[in-house]
């Protein structure tokens, strides 16, 4: 690496060596900006150096624009711990849950998450994914314009509750949690970055909000209290997280022997955790990926060979995942053009510290940009492109899978569920493909980001495939 991470106590001001970012104006800084076309924002801060200070209003950090630093941040979460605005606003849904807890609670609960993420359980999740996407794409019918967004949304959070909870919620219950939680993960972004006297006015949207979290943790607290009475594993997340023990960290003799289970409240937090960032990740994923192949007709051609050879008139299944190559290829590339929740992610420095030649103070806010750093030239020939063929086995040698690919963040805070999301999201892909061809509708153009990274107002028409298209 061009740049060692070593820790040193210093009382220097990052402003006096790391470069402000062109364009701050009094008082709001790079608000301006950032707000008006965000995406282009972040893709120019690359271009003014590895490291450069930003600040959109009264929020300041150090932007990191180097795969290589941002690799080094992710390995030492114990000097750059989760923090900043959106995981202020992220603890208020989920607690401390394994996203969103500090560096000091997270090596206990990663060890009882774990389990519920072995491989030997995911087959059993891709089936229950694979049934939800079967359910919901019958009730689709030729010529429907769909809200996909607010589609795939709905798919994946009926997948998520039927993984956790094996299909035990009545369907009323099910109905109104889906809801609730769609309305919490709609309102998570705008409420992180709003000032707090806003948060704190009872407009209908605060209020909705404030119902829909309510009614979020009331009826999950209610399923793990049913499920606590009668612990059983029926295969499901929750099987799995109420099961679940931590014998201890093997590198700490005076903790090893000890037997520890998440309690209520920690549960809790877990399934909300998995429930809404969990569904709202792979729903921006499908979405986009739908989009994309519409917009590349040759890509879409080669999946629907793909889907009718592997599938070959029957369902989908967990079986048909190794020989899926081009819906994984196309997840990918997906992934690396809009990574979910990808615009900008930040951590907070513990302890006075030094990054890329600079003395960084604790208290500092560091911020890096999945979506900017994925599309760096030196890693992306031509980064704007879809080009699934990047990720084709090949020529994958030539592409990065870590430190310029940070879809899933990286060291021990990555994403537990990542091959949970993918899986979900190539059968499901493929499910859609084998039976439906979906269009943009006239007068459609790119979408809007949301700051989630998910399209906003993206419209699409279904069409049943042809005889000729299964044949071709």
């Amino acid at each position: 690496m061009r740049n060692v991470l070593a820790r040193k106590k210093t009382t220097a001001d990052p402003s006096e060596t790391v470069p402000l970012a062109p364009g701050s104006l009094p008082l709001v800084g790079h608000a301006m900006k950032a707000i008006r076309d965000p995406r282009k924002f972040l893709r120019s801060l690359p271009e003014h150096g590895d490291m450069i200070r930003v600040s959109v209003g009264p929020l300041k950090a150090v932007m990191v624009c180097d795969p290589e630093l941002t690799s080094q941040i992710l390995l030492n979460d114990r000097t750059y711990d989760k923090g900043g605005p959106l995981f202020d606003m992220a603890r208020e849904v989920f607690g401390d849950g394994l996203v969103t807890c500090p560096h000091a609670m997270h090596r206990r609960e990663r060890r009882l998450v774990q389990p519920a993420f072995r491989r030997s359980r995911l087959s059993g999740y891709a089936r229950v994914m694979t049934e939800g996407t079967t359910l919901l794409t019958d009730r689709w019918r030729a010529g429907q314009v769909l809200d996909m967004p607010a589609e795939m949304l709905s798919l994946t959070m009926h997948n998520m509750l039927q993984a956790m909870l094996g299909g035990t919620l009545p369907p009323e219950d099910l109905r109104q949690l889906v809801g609730d939680a769609i309305v919490v993960q709609h309102a998570t972004y705008r409420q992180a970055f709003a000032p707090e006297v806003l948060k704190r006015i009872p407009t209908p949207g605060n209020r909705r909000y404030q119902r829909a979290l309510a009614g979020l943790h009331g009826t999950v607290t209610d399923i793990i209290a049913k499920a606590e009475m009668c612990p059983a594993d029926h295969g499901d997340l929750l099987s799995a997280l109420l099961a679940s023990r931590d014998p201890g960290s093997p590198d700490d003799p005076a903790d090893a022997g000890r037997s520890e289970r998440l309690n209520s409240v920690e549960l809790r937090n877990e399934v909300l955790t998995f429930l809404v960032a969990g569904s709202e990740t792979t729903a921006i994923s499908l979405s986009w990926a739908l989009y994309l192949i519409a917009c590349n007709p040759d890509v879409q051609e080669r999946l629907w060979a793909e889907t009718d050879r592997v599938l070959d008139g029957g369902p989908v299944s967990p079986d048909h995942l190794p020989d899926l190559k081009i819906a994984n290829q196309i997840i990918t590339e997906t992934l690396r053009l809009y990574p979910p929740a990808g615009m900008i992610w930040t951590r907070i420095v513990t302890e006075d510290t030094r990054l890329g030649g600079h003395d960084i103070p604790a208290g500092t806010t560091i911020a890096y940009s999945p979506y900017a750093l994925h599309r760096l030239e030196r890693y992306y020939p031509d980064p704007e492109v879809f080009n699934p063929d990047r990720w084709d086995a090949e020529t994958q040698h030539s592409t990065p899978r870590n430190s310029a690919y940070l879809t899933f963040g990286g060291g021990a805070r990555k994403c537990i569920g990542d091959q949970f999301a993918v899986v979900e999201a190539v059968l499901a892909l493929a499910d859609i493909a084998s039976s439906w061809r979906l269009d943009l509708v006239p007068g459609q153009k790119h979408p809007a980001i949301t700051t989630s990274m998910g399209p906003r107002d993206l419209k699409m028409r279904l069409s049943a495939r042809t005889v000729r298209e299964r044949a071709s």
